[in-house]
């Protein structure tokens, strides 16, 4: 089987980003490749890209049918995407979908006899602040109303990237003071805002363990979702190994009500790249990988063109200036799996098999990509170092609260006037982030509850609002900062149909490697299901707590505790919802959403 001209010269080349021996790393990006050439993924691309890398058919087909933006049937010239996860669920995704189904006469997983068109009901698509959202191929359009989702059909229009709004009083602006300058994506801009300066100086002025010591110092803790302090998690790499070490950039953000890290890497590529190599320089790694979720695919060409500028420059590759450090930096696509945001997920699809967690220990930082020590963190975290290095670490630690250094980005969206992502130091206030960064609940409604760091957290009621959104102060809050993807939801919720609708993405994201999980949120999703549609019986309401709670610390990875956590704590803090479901009373009145 013969590709295009242009596909065969992208197929010689990936390969050669892996290491020897890792050949099947390019799998899922040339899976994806031959995709958007065919239209889907046929048997004959199968057999022809398991003989290139090495593989058996059946090794290909396993890896394919894993991720979710892989399909076996065609699709159409316009393939349209509709997310109804829960940012974009409160601001009317659901009778978005119902009209898309009307407007195209299709059903989720269909094409146009004509194969003018496929549609698909998706989870999150990172455009949380932006609801309700849609992408047309690759393309993300923002604020979709009715009458623009006909607009756009008439034809198809070029990809919407404006998603900036402006700075509030209330910001502090260190990640990103760049984005409204003109080209901020150009090494040129980069480099005019003390682009590269840090790398400069850590390469020329300070050790490795220096490096490492001022991460520590400045208080950062990984902005994934866990929260480990990034230098200690940095100093776990064993300095003395023979073997190769690993920078990856975790840019699989996917958890809903997230939408930070695409930004960074839209407006500011270098700032990234400079963080990659920053921490580089404090393992004395050679090379590289960023993680680029798969509906994220646009980015890469920014990326891309980033790290060539940075290349001719003379930041990466061999000798970087002039003091014998060599670094090589490459994107890597995923494919569409929340799973592979996990960290030994993201290395497992990194080289080129199915997203499934690893048992731990060992931890990457000894043993991770390709066998080797690997430092994982997100994209927000290896963005606030450059700062750090250059400012110094006290001057990033006092932006925050103690022990919770430098700004956050914090996706703010639901119910709120102004949504939109926003730099805050960290432990801003929560209530004072909806009321007077967000302008307050639309058309004057109250408070009813907040998810404060996406949707694996669990939920604050209104009353539990008054908290500082750092770290520690939601864990004795009872909840998690998370990913800073603080969804806002006012009186008129139905908070069965959230806890419905959380439980829908986790059942549908679960890996079905461990049972407690893979069964659980099936079996979950079914309860809630019947319950919210007025099929529950009074037995329903223990049973979704005990099954939520023997979901708890039983998997490998947190998907399971994901699910079960905000389950558990909307079951408890709005039972009478519940019980109004059993009674016949059914939602809140005027829900559009219910």
């Amino acid at each position: 089987m013969r590709f295009s001209v242009e596909l065969e010269a992208r197929f010689a080349r990936l390969p050669e980003r892996y290491p020897a021996g890792y050949r099947r790393a390019a799998l899922v990006p040339m899976l994806l490749y031959a995709q958007d050439e065919l239209g889907h993924v046929t048997g004959e691309a199968i057999a022809e890209l398991a003989a290139r890398l090495g593989l058996t058919p059946l090794e290909v087909e396993e890896v394919a049918s894993y991720y979710s933006m892989l399909w076996r049937r065609p699709r159409g010239r316009c393939h349209v995407q509709v997310c109804t996860n829960i940012s974009c669920l409160l601001a009317g995704g659901e009778a978005l979908w119902q009209h898309a189904q009307r407007r195209l006469h299709l059903d989720h997983g269909g094409t146009s006899s004509d194969g003018a068109y496929s549609l698909e009901e998706v989870e999150c698509i990172g455009a949380c602040s932006w609801a309700p959202a849609i992408q047309l191929n690759y393309d993300f359009h923002h604020h979709v109303t009715k009458e623009k989702f006909d607009e756009l059909l008439e034809g198809v229009r070029s990809q919407e990237t404006e998603v900036r709004r402006e700075a509030h009083p209330a910001e502090v602006q260190l990640l990103t003071r760049r984005f409204r300058a003109p080209n901020s994506t150009s090494i040129d801009t980069y480099l005019a805002h003390e682009g590269y300066k840090a790398i400069e100086k850590a390469l020329k002025q300070m050790t490795p363990e220096q490096v490492i010591e001022e991460v520590k110092a400045s208080g950062l803790r990984g902005r994934g979702g866990a929260g480990f302090p990034a230098g200690m998690k940095w100093g776990f790499v064993p300095r003395a190994s023979p073997k190769p070490k690993y920078i990856v950039v975790n840019a699989d953000e996917s958890e809903p009500g997230t939408c930070k890290d695409r930004l960074l890497m839209e407006h500011d590529p270098h700032q990234l790249i400079e963080g990659a190599l920053l921490a580089a320089r404090a393992v004395n790694a050679r090379a590289g990988y960023i993680y680029v979720r798969g509906e994220y695919r646009y980015l890469i060409e920014i990326l891309d063109r980033a790290i060539g500028e940075a290349y001719e420059r003379g930041y990466l590759g061999r000798d970087i200036l002039g003091t014998g450090f060599d670094f090589d930096l490459h994107t890597h696509t995923g494919a569409g799996a929340y799973e592979c945001g996990e960290e030994s997920a993201l290395l497992e699809s990194l080289e080129g098999k199915r997203g499934i967690p690893r048992i731990r220990p060992p931890f990457p930082a000894v043993v991770g990509a390709f066998g080797c020590p690997t430092i994982l963190n997100n994209v927000e975290t290896f963005c606030a170092v450059p700062s750090i290095i250059l400012h110094g670490a006290q001057a990033f630690a006092a932006l925050g609260s103690a022990k919770n250094g430098g700004t956050r980005l914090f996706c703010l969206s639901g119910h709120v006037n102004r949504p939109g992502v926003y730099e805050l130091p960290m432990g801003f206030p929560l209530r004072r982030m909806i009321e007077e960064v967000g302008g307050g609940l639309r058309d004057g409604k109250r408070l009813k509850a907040v998810i404060p760091g996406g949707s694996s957290c669990p939920v604050l009621t209104a009353e539990e609002a008054d908290v500082p959104m750092d770290f520690d102060s939601l864990a004795k809050a009872g909840s998690m900062l998370g990913s800073g993807g603080v969804v806002v939801m006012d009186e008129d919720t139905c908070m069965v149909k959230m806890a419905l609708r959380i439980m829908r993405f986790y059942a549908h994201e679960s890996c079905g490697w461990c049972i407690p999980c893979r069964e659980g949120t099936a079996w979950l999703r079914q309860i809630l299901t019947r319950f919210h549609a007025g099929g529950g019986v009074a037995g329903d309401i223990p049973l979704i707590g005990e099954l939520a709670q023997n979901m708890l610390g039983k998997t490998f990875c947190p998907l399971g505790d994901a699910a079960a956590l905000p389950t558990l704590s909307i079951v408890k803090k709005f039972r009478r919802e519940f019980d109004d479901h059993l009674n016949g009373r059914g939602c809140p009145q005027n829900l559009s959403n219910c």
